[in-house]
């Protein structure tokens, strides 16, 4: 089990550092259209959660109490499986913020630096991030390219 977490934690960090560091090179964008690296961390997390469960542990996720969530996680293999849990969703919801720059041309690197560490505040930071940007687009439509660039 040490293996599959220490593994999985070092699986993610290349796509963690070309979306940061290498977002706009073409290697970096032909890798983020790939599902392949969320099959493998889905496929290790089924794999723990699977083992994971016990007649316990199943009442415990069915009817959540946080007494009985703390006991569950108290467990090696439980823990694991919820750490490869966030390392997959921050993953993808990283891959999203990505895009999403890519798409629109708003910046992300803080995002995703912040979705890295703790992946609630990078969602935040970029829904902030794209709101500034838009209304600080909105406030330069009409505007000549001079001025657009004046502004900016």
């Amino acid at each position: 089990m040490t293996v599959l977490f220490n593994s999985a934690n070092l699986l993610v960090l290349p796509f963690w550092a070309l979306m940061i560091l290498l977002p706009n090179w073409k290697v970096t964008r032909k890798v983020m259209e790939s599902y392949l690296p969320f099959v493998v961390l889905a496929a290790a997390y089924v794999y723990l959660f699977v083992t994971s469960i016990t007649p316990e542990n199943a009442a415990a996720l069915s009817n959540p109490q946080l007494a009985d969530i703390a006991k569950f996680f108290s467990d090696e293999t439980a823990a694991a499986t919820g750490w490869i849990h966030f390392l997959v969703m921050d993953l993808f919801v990283g891959r999203w913020i990505y895009w999403e720059g890519q798409k629109t041309g708003i910046w992300t690197i803080h995002s995703l630096a912040l979705c890295l560490f703790a992946g609630p505040i990078g969602v935040l930071s970029h829904i902030f991030t794209s709101c500034i940007f838009k209304a600080f687009s909105k406030g330069s439509e009409g505007l000549t390219p001079e001025e657009k660039a004046a502004v900016n």
